[in-house]
């Protein structure tokens, strides 16, 4: 990165006009992926002219919203970004030309673009005599506003799991026991989260004793509904279970060579894709899994679930983002733990916030990112 373009002192003012931009990036989440969240706040003697975001994959950019919003007051304004104006032409044209062709005389931008093609716009818009500020964001900061869009290991989608506790670490009332944990406001918050995900996966224990669908049935369209994934190591689940009857993204379980040949024919039969992986004793090695579910074109993942398969990834250093609605109740001594198995170095990990803890209803919705 050119250290010349990095510059965090902004007034109060401008730092607003900054999270403005963000606020409205996030109105991008499940529209726009694999594509980054991006919002834009255009501002003239100290006035907002305009405002835009990246509202649709393939559709105008941020910037091009806002300067159509702005219309000629753009001209010697100032432009909020959230992230680099991209500089190359794809689906649309370059956000540094429009910037340049509009005359906005300054470009305040977030976080830096690391895209090859797209990185950079930075230095063609100060090459054409347009004041720059940025990047204004941390790498943290950067990537929690669009992890996906900033993982770099090829090696596995970006991973995120989710659960919800009780105020004594259970997530279930008693083993096979199917437990309403938390309240129908975090319901509705997880089909909104699930629209911005490629994928949602569960552990073949969860997909017996809840029977979920695992569709996206929230205020949200996904741009292309997520695929639907059960790690079942042993082919146990059988051909009734609701996700293969509902319509939703493509059903595909992951299993190993444990799982005999006629219940994998079942399952193709009933309309699911199997891939087998390596796996010991019917337990299927995760980065394996993983690995094949990013060559398959997972980028973001989300797992929901249970507590054996969310212990696992845990342990192996495979989460980046934890999501957890906590209950305000008890679930007793027979209760499923949430993380019954977690050691290793994964269980070594330390976790930071990623946004303000929320009241969801009677519960309380956190997020954590794994540090480093």
């Amino acid at each position: 990165m050119d250290e010349a373009l990095t510059d965090r002192e902004l007034t109060d003012r401008e730092w607003a006009h900054v999270e403005r931009a963000l606020v409205l990036a996030r109105r991008g989440w499940g529209r726009v992926h694999p594509n980054p969240m991006v919002g834009c706040v255009i501002v003239r003697d100290g006035r907002v002219v305009g405002e835009g975001w990246h509202r649709e994959w393939g559709g105008p950019h941020a910037e091009v919203m806002a300067l159509a919003d702005a219309g000629a007051a753009a001209r010697g304004a100032t432009a909020f970004v959230s992230l680099e104006p991209c500089r190359h032409t794809g689906k649309t044209g370059a956000c540094t030309h429009a910037l340049m062709e509009a005359g906005v005389a300054r470009v305040v931008f977030g976080a830096a673009d690391p895209g090859e093609a797209s990185g950079g716009g930075a230095r063609v818009l100060r090459e054409a005599g347009v004041e720059v500020t940025g990047p204004v964001l941390s790498s943290g900061e950067a990537r929690r506003e669009n992890p996906p869009f900033f993982h770099t290991d090829e090696t596995r989608p970006w991973t995120a799991l989710k659960l919800a506790l009780s105020l004594d670490g259970g997530i279930a009332a008693a083993p096979g026991q199917r437990t309403s944990v938390s309240g129908p406001e975090v319901d509705r918050r997880v089909q909104e989260l699930r629209a911005g995900f490629d994928a949602i996966m569960v552990g073949a224990r969860t997909a017996r004793v809840d029977d979920p669908r695992l569709t996206v049935r929230g205020p949200i369209p996904p741009r292309v509904p997520p695929r639907r994934v059960v790690v079942d190591g042993r082919g146990t689940l059988g051909p009734g279970a609701r996700l293969l009857a509902e319509e939703g993204g493509a059903v595909q379980f992951v299993t190993t060579a444990a799982a005999e040949a006629g219940w994998k024919r079942k399952m193709e039969a009933a309309g699911a894709q199997v891939l087998t992986v390596e796996g010991a004793d019917g337990q299927v090695d995760l980065p394996g899994a993983l690995q094949a579910l990013r060559s398959g074109g997972v980028g973001a993942l989300l797992c929901e679930g249970g507590g054996v398969l969310g212990s696992a990834l845990l342990s192996e250093g495979l989460v980046d983002r934890l999501y957890l609605a906590v209950a305000p109740r008890f679930l007793g001594p027979d209760a499923v733990p949430a993380f019954p198995r977690v050691s290793g170095p994964g269980g070594e990990a330390d976790w930071e916030m990623a946004a303000e803890p929320e009241r969801v209803g009677a519960d309380l919705w956190l997020t954590l990112d794994r540090e480093g």
